[in-house]
């Protein structure tokens, strides 16, 4: 049932796309409207709430309690593991608003930040640290250990609803469990379609870039589909053989990419804007984690962080889910230092170097990266490479690490789809694979059409609104859960040691 009316639902999409684009669009805006007006503050508040909760979990008497039990062994070396956390995590984003990001910020800065000033150029990177920091990472991680602990402690099925049972009991074997498990299918498959259309996007720049290609939506839906038989095909080799060769590709292009910004770019300027950001950033971190503005009615904190906090909720279950099954025999501290700290430390270093050589360029006149940006997001990227050496090569490097990325997310995520919809099933039929593949696509491709890049943010934040009362309710179950734990283990090692020196006392009299 839950496959069937997910499916369904994602074909009435794609169907209302297909008939009538604009209407489509027009629907999206009105619900966008009133989802910032009346819940952009819940967003906020919520993601709040999780990096804070993680927080806790790591200093806490759990974080020692391990994934799978006290004998668990990590499946996978931590190089490998970080490598599928951080291709399942952000993967196109990053290659798609590493540069273009910080030059939208410092044409258009937050509320009382002069336009163009130094302000501007601070805050430009340290908002895009924001946006791509703890904060996303926390709510894939949050998700990605109540799911890991449920499936390899508790042994349940893997599925959302089943991370409501503490909270709900029986209650989630009704209609109430298949809503929410039909919930996070959705919400994975436009979230994750968003990402795919992003790529696209850039895909079809660098094409045009390299070889001259022209950027038309014929050739966007190309990209799209040949990029559904790439991914079909590494999604059905398993686990251990298409994703896992896929993310290692992934990190060799991505750190080819970046080493070639640290060392062509400006290499002093990176590592300063680094140093001084960071700081700014952890400084920063609770006014901007909480920023709205009221008073002014504003725009800018809906179009941007309430836009990222919505699409990674609508991430959520599909890293979430991935993170758990790769992340078996890895203790609790571990985990979130792992998921959470590690790639936000990546990401920054990331936004450093392109986004830093990007404002370097803008402000010393190498370059109009505004006009590029005014043109699409997706070209500034490759306007910056244009001002490096090796441009050209640089270019192809680039978009093959975009399509190396587009593969690995969109594969990752049809697992996960055909996990969620097959009972939880860790090996799921490869029939379903390739249909949650199809209707990814499909999803994406309608979304294109029907608004571009507008309509992908749209749809992104919209969908993600309900499944943000799910995160926070399995925050309440996971905590449930794991005092239960720790009171079991407590309990254990108490009537241990009443045993042994009852032994003990034995041993003596006998003596």
């Amino acid at each position: 049932m839950v496959f069937a009316i997910a499916l369904a639902m994602l074909a009435l999409l794609v169907l209302a796309g297909s008939v009538a684009p604009a209407q489509l669009s027009a629907s999206m805006r009105g619900a966008l409207d009133d989802t910032i007006t009346y819940a952009g503050w819940f967003y906020l508040l919520v993601v709040f709430f999780i990096v804070a909760f993680l927080v806790y979990l790591f200093f806490s008497r759990f974080a020692q309690l391990r994934l799978g039990g006290e004998d668990a062994e990590p499946e996978f070396s931590a190089p490998t593991w970080f490598a599928m956390l951080f291709s399942a995590g952000m993967g196109i984003g990053l290659v798609f608003w590493g540069a273009a990001e910080p030059i939208s910020h410092l044409a258009t800065p937050p509320e009382g930040i002069a336009p163009m000033s130094s302000a501007a150029a601070r805050a430009s990177l340290r908002y895009s640290f924001f946006h791509w920091g703890l904060h996303p990472w926390a709510i894939y991680a949050v998700l990605g250990l109540a799911l890991a602990w449920f499936k390899f402690n508790r042994g349940a099925s893997g599925l959302i609803s089943e991370l409501l049972r503490p909270l709900l009991g029986r209650v989630i074997d009704g209609w109430l469990g298949r809503a929410v498990d039909i919930l996070a299918i959705l919400a994975t498959a436009i979230g994750v379609a968003t990402s795919l259309g992003f790529g696209a996007l850039q895909i079809g720049a660098g094409l045009n870039h390299v070889f001259g290609l022209p950027q038309t939506a014929g050739t966007r839906l190309g990209i799209i589909a040949v990029a559904l038989v790439l991914y079909l095909l590494s999604s059905t080799t398993g686990l251990h053989r298409g994703i896992k060769w896929l993310s290692n590709l992934n990190m060799v292009l991505a750190l080819s990419l970046l080493l070639a910004f640290l060392v062509f770019g400006p290499t002093g300027f990176i590592f300063d804007a680094f140093t001084s950001t960071l700081g700014q950033y952890l400084n920063n971190l609770p006014a901007m984690s909480l920023r709205m503005t009221p008073f002014t009615r504003g725009t800018w904190v809906a179009d941007w962080t309430i836009f990222y906090w919505a699409w990674w909720i609508s991430w959520a279950p599909f890293v979430g889910a991935f993170i758990a099954r790769v992340s078996r025999g890895r203790t609790i501290r571990e985990f979130i230092a792992g998921v959470l700290a590690v790639p936000a430390l990546l990401s920054f270093v990331w936004f450093a170097a392109l986004g830093g050589t990007a404002l370097h360029i803008q402000l010393a006149g190498g370059a109009d990266l505004l006009a590029a940006y005014d043109k699409g997001a997706e070209q500034v990227l490759f306007h910056v490479l244009d001002v490096l050496p090796w441009a050209k090569l640089m270019a192809v490097l680039a978009t093959a690490l975009l399509l190396s990325f587009f593969v690995t997310s969109a594969d990752s995520a049809t697992l996960v789809l055909a996990m969620m919809s097959s009972g939880g099933a860790l090996d799921p039929p490869a029939w379903k694979k390739i249909v949650w593949g199809v209707a990814q696509a499909a999803v994406a491709a309608i979304l294109l059409l029907a608004g571009g890049l507008d309509g992908l943010r749209s749809m992104a934040i919209i969908s993600a609104l309900p499944f943000a009362l799910v995160l926070v309710a399995v925050c309440f179950s996971l905590l449930r859960v794991l005092r239960e734990e720790e009171d079991r283990v407590e309990h254990e090692a108490l009537a241990f040691r009443h045993a042994l020196r009852q032994w003990m006392s034995e041993q003596s009299k006998k003596n």
